[in-house]
């Protein structure tokens, strides 16, 4: 029998089953159904896997998606955010709608592992030949929702309610001069398909082994703002330093005085804080003192007061440093890819643990604590009750405190997990509904 025909037929059964106990929430039926599923969930990430595309240029992959959603029979619409594709399933009673969603870009890294589906896509950021990698599981994202989509779409007769899924584009921020992301979508008329009553969101996460969950209700991921120091000097032959005003120099002070922000300046008892510079240009030649440095980083905060008063900080104390050398600092914050923090929703959150222990096991569920790590998908819980959780792709056997963690050219993802994702998503989905 051809693989996807034996996979439909073994669907198609689970699905038969699983129907008659979905008001009720029973999460064994349901697994069924997503075990079937599971081998077109895997196959479908290693598509994506091998065919990485950066943030506003996920052309391909979302031509992808829509081809997949609409043999489901979805009712789909592309285009939304620049790339963005959103479809609707109308279940075939009455009742809430929720809303789920994948991000679907990937990195400018160049990938180490020996897979058979390894990336070896190349192109240019920022003046620069890179490769691409899809090294934070997006792919494993866009896998799961596919195979969740695929499940419900076939038992929509016995949803109550409808299913928004949103697969969204440069979660890992637009290029310099764009906007994208989730703001973009609501911006551009995501919730006019249907106003969702709840959203969900997960991420596949190197720090937990594979078959845990991971959850926090209230603030989760640290708000997160992009920023840019130039530093302007005056150019001089290397050999005669005073003889201009060196921005390198300059901006080595300004990344030790950044640091005393956090270290010294804001209480860090209250909520954490980062100040990262992630990068650094200035010269092009061993014997010229150039004109001017720029570098470029990121802020993490969990507070808005805390983040204005680094900001205010961070110009203070760049501008102040750059004059006592005879150099001038501007520092500015890149508005177009200010992201609040991620906070769930008490009750999604209280609700959902006890099917996370039902599917997972009590032991394999942890609380986890406050992350400087960010993602937009905050902004869909600035508009609506939402709930992001953490699903672990490290194996049993290995240590994730000892793995490469995403966003690593060594970032492994475990594609067992990708059922735990499919599993949570299914039961999640299927109790708001069903209530």
């Amino acid at each position: 029998m051809h693989r996807s025909v034996k996979i439909h037929s073994i669907l198609t059964g689970a699905l038969a089953l699983a129907a008659p106990v979905l008001a009720s929430a029973d999460v064994a039926p349901l697994d069924v159904a997503a075990k079937a599923v599971e081998p077109q969930v895997i196959e479908w990430r290693r598509h994506l896997h091998a065919s990485p595309e950066l943030s506003n240029r996920e052309v391909k992959t979302a031509d992808f998606i829509a081809k997949r959603l609409k043999a489901m029979g979805l009712e789909v619409k592309t285009g939304i955010g620049i790339t963005g594709v959103a479809a609707l399933l109308k279940g075939g009673k009455p009742g809430r709608t929720i809303a789920l969603r994948a991000d679907m870009d990937a990195l400018p890294v160049t990938e180490q592992n020996d897979l058979p589906f390894k990336s070896t896509v190349t192109t240019e950021f920022r003046g620069e030949k890179v490769g691409v990698m899809h090294a934070c599981g997006h792919d494993g994202h866009v896998a799961i929702l596919l195979g969740v989509a695929e499940v419900l779409a076939k038992m929509k007769d016995s949803l109550s309610g409808q299913v928004l899924f949103v697969f969204q584009p440069a979660e890992e921020g637009p290029p310099e001069g764009e906007r994208g992301g989730a703001q973009l979508m609501i911006e551009q008329g995501l919730f006019n398909i249907a106003r969702p009553d709840a959203m969900i969101g997960l991420h596949l996460m190197a720090s937990l082994n594979t078959g845990v969950i991971g959850y926090k209700p209230g603030p989760l991921m640290a708000g997160s703002d992009a920023f840019s120091i130039v530093v302007t000097g005056s150019q001089t032959h290397g050999s005669r330093p005073w003889a201009g005003v060196d921005p390198i120099t300059v901006s080595g002070q300004i990344i030790g005085g950044l640091q005393t922000i956090v270290s010294r300046q804001i209480d860090i008892s209250h909520l954490p804080a980062v100040i990262t510079v992630g990068a650094i240009k200035g010269g092009i030649r061993f014997n010229i003192i150039p004109d001017s440095v720029e570098m470029i980083g990121t802020v993490r905060t969990f507070d808005r007061g805390m983040r204005d008063d680094i900001v205010r900080r961070m110009q203070t104390t760049a501008s102040n440093i750059a004059a006592a050398s005879g150099a001038k600092a501007e520092v500015k914050m890149r508005s177009e890819v200010s992201i609040p923090p991620v906070v769930n929703d008490a009750e999604l959150t209280q609700r959902a643990v006890p099917l996370f222990e039902r599917l997972v096991g009590k032991d394999n569920v942890q609380q986890i604590g406050l992350q400087t790590t960010a993602d937009d998908f905050s902004f869909f819980g600035t508009q609506i009750p939402s709930l992001y959780f953490w699903v672990g792709i490290t194996p049993r056997d290995q240590d994730p405190a000892k793995v490469p963690f995403n966003h690593s050219p060594l970032f492994h993802l475990d594609e067992a997990g990708l059922l735990t994702g499919v599993r949570a998503m299914l039961a999640l989905t299927t109790d708001f509904l069903g209530r």
